[in-house]
């Protein structure tokens, strides 16, 4: 008999807060990215304020805050903006479709 895995989801908009708390981090966009073992791993798009911020970092500041499945193991990309709506809404699909394009290269 075979078991599935348990897929635990996490909600980005958790992951945004927690990022968005930390004091070189001006924005931030988290979606699921697809992964053959687990399905989707979450990756953040981060604005930083100070240009030194790096992605280890995060790392060290989220393992501190989230539990160890919570964890942006998806990656972290620095970017100059959030892509947003009129109304302020994130625009996953955007990032999505960004993150396809560089999986494809």
């Amino acid at each position: 008999m075979v078991v599935a895995a348990s897929v635990v989801s996490v909600a980005p908009a958790e992951l945004e807060a927690k990022l968005l708390h930390h004091p070189s981090v001006s924005d931030v966009a988290v979606i699921g990215v697809p992964d053959e073992e687990a399905g989707e791993l979450p990756k953040a798009y981060v604005v930083r304020t100070d240009q030194r911020l790096l992605a280890d970092d995060l790392h060290s500041y989220l393992g501190e805050h989230v539990a160890p499945h919570k964890r942006l193991r998806g990656g972290i990309e620095f970017v100059s903006e959030i892509p947003k709506s009129a109304a302020g809404k994130i625009l996953r699909r955007q990032l999505r479709e960004k993150n396809k394009k560089l999986s494809r290269l």
